[in-house]
């Protein structure tokens, strides 16, 4: 069959449907001739009409989802799939307390001793009435009767307010959230403190009570209104002493900031205060600090860390270069114990704003970790600014130094990037360039580096927070500009070994390559096809990674030619895809085996299983892959690969997994289409016509559409179309006719015209209503499907072949409807004035000139003039 000629010649694409070739009118000559149609003999550039058409062309690419990727309910550093063992992880639970600062920040020690001093150091004697400026600030009075009137927590505290000490790490940790525990708090009033201060200093009780109360009451006031607490008291210092009639000498402004431990106070000494910095600790700061002192009530202790942080913005006191700064560090970290999460981001916030380092850098990144662990926190932060700081921690700070502090910052990135609101508040502030500097330095440190190993730990986060990113299209634009894609196949080659890294950068490329540009960008970087193949050779049983890179390289694969020829030249290409479908099917059958035996009933699975799920996947790629004409052929060649889909149909009904027998059954329809020698299609054809009736016996519109695809190839041989006829599949194609689904008439039409290509399988078309039914699907199709409606014409035109009568062989009442038809449809007028949209215009006119017009002309001139010969028409392949 597929040797011989015919007057009209069909391209068959490979899902079954009949793609009509191009053909020309010979208006200038008889209608009547025997040979009106012809295949050009010279190449030609295809028309619209042609390339609009392969929209419908059966070796077409599959689509599928996403790999649907299991939210994490709590937040931890690594989620509960992570293929690193606890004993080879940083923790995401600890504890965290004042003691976890440290009160200077001056270098680790050195670990050698030093020679003694050649003489005694002189010790201070005790301070005489002039020399109070010098006077260390005291240790408040630690008698029991006062002690038991605070809580537990603020008792420690009181008991170390002598500024040289922190509160011992051993002590009981006040739980800020028991609610017992803060009913017990007691207050200790501003007054008190301030009293405590004063038996200590030359200053009158009533002239420090004064100028607090003024103050304080006037920021609570502020506080009250939800105004920017901008402090009423805005007099100098020379205003100061002239309004009190003597300079204000509080004690613990001249031991915080001259006096104290000295070893704390190292950098802070490099500093020069001016006065007018002097006098704005003495008004502004010095009051909120007395009240962080002495206040138990945790919403005010949050005010007055917001008012101390908008204090030192104004002051331009944040940063290193600030002379008390140590002093008040100390004030903050002890606060640290109260355990309250509102609190704690205050002071994060001021913390990390002063730009602390070593020890108190790591511990401060744990503290807003803690918090942004608890997604309750998540509207805190929205209104605070520590994002703002947390994106410099990453974008300033040294990267082997405090590659433990980065952890656990970018693990508070990560945390906060799940909000939605948050993520987009993080592409606006440029965290995409920021991660990816971090990955560019990441990169450049080698596997025989010591920080190698523990900044896998680092990028699990920073990749996590990128996969999160990668969802906005701000961001996706911005990776694309920064050249992302280059600098994540970089960390692939070089952190192919960690699973959990490996499966975000996979997560990453699977949400970017299901959008054109993205893909596009992603095909051009010829390094990826080799490690997406590395990777899966490496981790073939990790599901959620093989499942991803199989995703992906379905996108790549599915508008690419290119892409799809330089996959298949890769070494091993179609040997790795084989070895996961047989380890993956043997899951499969494994698994279906395990619930038989157990009993289980069978029931409605929303998602695949994850065996289903990476063979749906896998199949995509062949499918996708056989659209390439050179691969299409080599892999219907392929035995192996035509036995794998057989045995998914075997095994596998539409009921437990619908899109896996619809990939496969679509696979093999593409696959079909190639008539090469030695084609294992062909050598199974049988085998697969069986197994494609089950499809045909289901309820499920689309199988059904897929099997009659197949069989539309499959009939171009004898023995396929014995097989129809004896199993009567051809009544099922007759019954699809009416169908009211163009797609599905197509395919069922197909069919039938290449049984009428057999002079003894015409008369099953009588069968039925099939003459009445194809001259339906003309009428109700023909005007917007002038493809369908050629299609059907071909089927009428070999079905009336050698006919005397056209009323014996119609039907009275079929051939008048059929001859009124063509009349109308040959119309030109009626076809132009149909009511298509502008752009389809003029595919529909040159379509319905160029192939249903010169079809139609022959059949309505056969019909009408009862010619008695006419050679039918046949198919041939490509």
């Amino acid at each position: 069959m597929a040797e011989q000629q015919c007057p009209l010649q069909l391209l068959r694409t490979a899902s079954g449907q009949l793609h009509c070739r191009r053909m020309q009118s010979l208006k200038n000559k008889n209608v009547d001739t025997p040979d009106p149609f012809y295949r050009p003999s010279v190449p030609r550039q295809k028309t619209s009409a042609e390339i609009i058409n392969e929209a419908r062309n059966a070796l077409r690419t599959l689509r599928t989802q996403r790999p649907l990727t299991p939210r994490e309910y709590q937040r931890k550093l690594f989620g509960s799939a992570s293929s690193r063992t606890p004993d080879d992880r940083p923790p995401s639970a600890f504890s965290l307390h004042a003691s976890s600062f440290e009160s200077s920040e001056s270098r680790p020690i050195s670990g050698a001793r030093l020679s003694p001093l050649d003489h005694k150091p002189k010790l201070f004697s005790s301070p005489t009435k002039d020399q109070h400026s010098s006077i260390p600030f005291p240790k408040p009075p630690v008698d029991p009767l006062e002690v038991r009137k605070v809580s537990s927590a603020r008792a420690r505290l009181f008991r170390t307010t002598s500024w040289g000490s922190l509160p011992d790490e051993n002590k009981e940790r006040l739980n800020s959230e028991d609610p017992a525990m803060m009913d017990n708090l007691s207050k200790r009033s501003n007054e008190n403190c301030l009293a405590e201060l004063s038996t200590h200093s030359h200053i009158k009780d009533d002239d420090i009570l004064l100028m607090y109360k003024e103050y304080n009451m006037s920021e609570k006031q502020d506080f009250l209104k939800g105004s920017a607490a901008e402090p009423p008291l805005q007099l100098s210092g020379s205003d100061q002493i002239k309004k009190h009639g003597r300079a204000s000498s509080c004690p613990s402004n001249t031991d915080w900031g001259k006096s104290g431990n000295q070893e704390g106070l190292k950098d802070d000494s490099k500093v020069n205060e001016s006065e007018e910095e002097e006098n704005y600790w003495n008004v502004k700061i010095l009051p909120i600090l007395c009240e962080l002192e002495s206040e138990d009530n945790i919403e005010k202790l949050c005010l007055a860390c917001t008012s101390l942080y908008q204090a030192l913005e104004e002051g331009h006191m944040l940063g290193k270069r600030f002379k008390r700064r140590t002093v008040l560090l100390k004030t903050l970290y002890k606060l640290v114990d109260i355990g309250s999460d509102p609190l704690c981001l205050k002071l994060a916030k001021i913390i990390l704003a002063m730009k602390v380092s070593g020890k108190n850098m790591l511990s401060v990144c744990k503290l807003a970790f803690k918090i942004c662990r608890n997604e309750k926190n998540d509207f805190l932060i929205q209104n605070d600014k520590l994002l703002d700081y947390l994106l410099e921690v990453l974008r300033i700070e040294d990267l082997q130094a405090n590659n433990e502090a980065l952890l656990y910052c970018m693990g508070a990135i990560k945390f906060i990037s799940g909000n939605a609101a948050l993520l987009n508040e993080m592409a606006n502030k440029g965290a995409v360039e920021i991660l990816l500097q971090l990955v560019k330095q990441i990169n450049n440190i080698r596997e025989n580096d010591t920080h190698f190993s523990s900044l896998g730990h680092l990028l699990v986060q920073l990749t996590a927070t990128l996969r999160n990113l990668a969802d906005l299209r701000q961001s996706r634009c911005q990776l694309l500009c920064s050249d992302a894609i280059s600098e994540l196949c970089e960390v692939l080659e070089q952190r192919i070994s960690d699973k959990d890294v490996c499966t975000n950068i996979a997560r990453i490329f699977s949400k970017l390559s299901s959008y054109n540009d993205c893909c596009a960008a992603l095909a051009d970087c010829s390094r990826c096809y080799i490690l997406f193949l590395a990777l899966l050779n490496k981790h073939q049983k990790k599901q959620d990674l093989v499942v991803r890179i199989v995703f992906i390289l379905g996108n790549l694969t599915a508008k690419n030619n290119q892409a799809r020829e330089q996959f298949f030249k890769e070494k091993g290409s179609v040997s790795i895809l084989t070895s996961l479908f047989q380890i993956y099917s043997e899951f499969d059958l494994n698994e279906k085996k395990r619930k038989h035996e157990a009993g289980e009933e069978k029931k409605t699975q929303k998602h695949p299983l994850e065996a289903e799920d990476v063979l749906i996947k896998l199949i995509r790629v062949l499918a996708n892959l056989s659209v390439h004409p050179s691969i299409g052929a080599a892999l219907a060649a392929n035995h192996y690969i035509v036995s794998l889909l057989i045995m998914v149909l075997e095994y596998k009904s539409i009921d437990d997994c619908e899109e896996l027998v619809i990939n496969a059954t679509a696979t093999l329809n593409s696959l079909s289409y190639y008539q090469v020698r030695n084609s294992a299609v062909q050598d199974k054809k049988l085998h697969i016509a069986e197994l494609l009736l089950k499809l045909l016996m289901s309820s499920n519109m689309d199988g059904i559409l897929e099997a009659v695809r197949v069989f539309g190839n499959l009939s171009q041989y004898h023995e396929i179309c014995d097989f129809i006829v004896k199993r009567k599949i051809y009544k099922f194609m007759i019954a699809l006719l009416d169908a009211k689904h163009q797609d599905v008439c197509f395919s069922a039409c197909g069919v039938l015209l290449n049984l009428t290509v057999d002079k003894n399988k015409r008369a099953i078309l009588k069968e039925e209503g099939g003459i009445r039914k194809l001259i339906d699907c003309l009428r109700d199709f023909g005007p917007t499907d002038w493809q369908l409606a050629c299609l059907i014409c071909k089927t009428l035109w070999n079905y009336s072949e050698n006919i005397t009568n056209a009323v014996s062989c119609f039907g009275e009442e079929d051939i008048n409807t059929l001859l009124m038809l063509l009349a109308s449809l040959l119309d030109e007028e009626v076809v132009l004035d149909y009511n298509f949209d502008n752009d389809l215009r003029d595919y529909h006119k040159m379509y319905w000139e160029t192939e249903f017009k010169p079809v139609a002309e022959k059949l309505l001139s056969r019909l009408q003039r009862q010619l008695s010969f006419f050679q039918p028409i046949t198919v041939t392949s490509f």
